[in-house]
């Protein structure tokens, strides 16, 4: 929706903005989602291998944030040790189109930066 001067942005507009960026908001819920998504189905040590850098205290908080917000489920599997693995939601798979165009931009930007 293109805005002008003389338009005023809706108020719905900017509260479904601000859930929706509060909601994907913080430096590892993108990671986590782009490596659930590509792997369809991941264990807990499976993430914070793909996510470097992550502590386990602040993945284990991101993905009780996703879970509750309906973006992954949770599944314990009963097997020897107990293994936890976690797989997108319909809902998820609706931000993916989000992540991908992201993804772009951060690319195109860093190349602008770069001086490519």
């Amino acid at each position: 929706m293109a805005v002008t001067n003389n338009d005023k942005v809706p108020k719905e507009t900017i509260l479904a903005l601000r859930d929706a960026i509060e909601l994907l908001s913080g430096k590892w819920k993108f990671c986590i989602l782009h490596n659930i998504y590509t792997n369809k189905v991941m264990r807990f040590k499976d993430l914070q291998e793909h996510a470097k850098g992550i502590s386990p205290k602040v993945l284990s908080k991101e993905l009780q944030e996703l879970e509750d917000n309906l973006l992954i489920t949770r599944t314990v599997n009963s097997t020897k040790p107990i293994t936890v693995s976690y797989h997108l939601t319909e809902h998820a798979l609706e931000s993916y189109p989000v992540l991908e165009s992201l993804i772009d931009f951060g690319i195109k930007h860093r190349n602008l930066i770069k001086g490519k």
